[in-house]
């Protein structure tokens, strides 16, 4: 939990597929403003794998793609934002938004953040490291984690969720990173730049129950896309 947090499946599953699909448009619709055609374009790419991934119906794919293009008509002014503070016993917290109402959105994270405490910019982003994240999905039994870390020019990995593993690399080296996995038997399902905590806090029992109740009340926001959290769960 120390990198990206994310709901827990059996609740992530419990969500509203409207919910999940709106922060995959907009993800979309940001890609797809370097241009519309996804094999020359592979933020876009990466976005429509992940939206195919979570079975978007191929109509809003295509909507999302054409809106962020310009190819619409519509105009389309969705800027990304970074809050930063800490969750209950001081777990510290980066939120990423994209939202096309900067004022509202700040009013409402101020909310959110009540059990907490909302910082401002830089109050716990010097204790994490800003990467890459490459999650990645071995393409058979022999792919070697630590080889193709290694070779494709990876800093650091550790395990993901059912059998992926998840890939650190330096800003700069994310796409390069991206190319070369497949040659060593990972297939890239998601890549982005993020956040990783230097030092998480350890919580267990009800703490950890707060802060998990306080991130999932966060992610439920429409216009918050990931978090960053340094907890490490006992």
């Amino acid at each position: 939990m120390g990198a990206q947090w994310k709901a827990k499946p059996k609740e992530a599953a419990a969500n509203a597929r409207g919910k999940i699909f709106g922060k995959l448009v907009k993800e979309i619709m940001i890609a797809a403003r370097n241009g519309a055609d996804p094999d020359m374009n592979p933020k876009l790419r990466l976005a429509v794998h992940q939206a195919k991934k979570a079975s978007m119906p191929k109509d809003t794919l295509e909507r999302a793609i054409k809106k962020g293009a310009g190819l619409s008509g519509e105009v389309v002014n969705y800027e990304r934002t970074l809050y930063e503070g800490f969750a209950p016993h001081r777990v510290p917290v980066i939120v990423e938004c994209l939202t096309d109402n900067l004022n509202r959105t700040v009013a409402e994270i101020r909310v959110l953040f009540r059990k907490g405490q909302l910082g401002t910019s830089g109050s716990v982003s010097w204790d994490f490291d800003h990467l890459g994240m490459i999650e990645a999905e071995p393409t058979g039994a022999d792919a070697d984690v630590e080889l193709a870390a290694i070779e494709a020019g990876a800093q650091d990995f550790e395990a993901g969720e059912e059998g992926s593993a998840l890939f650190y690399t330096e800003p700069t080296d994310l796409d390069a990173v991206c190319k070369a996995l497949p040659e060593f038997g990972f297939t890239v399902q998601s890549a982005n730049l993020g956040y990783k905590a230097k030092n998480p806090v350890s919580l267990s029992g009800a703490e950890l129950a707060e802060v998990e109740a306080f991130l999932e009340a966060l992610d439920g926001h429409d216009d918050v896309q990931n978090i960053y959290v340094g907890l490490q769960a006992n």
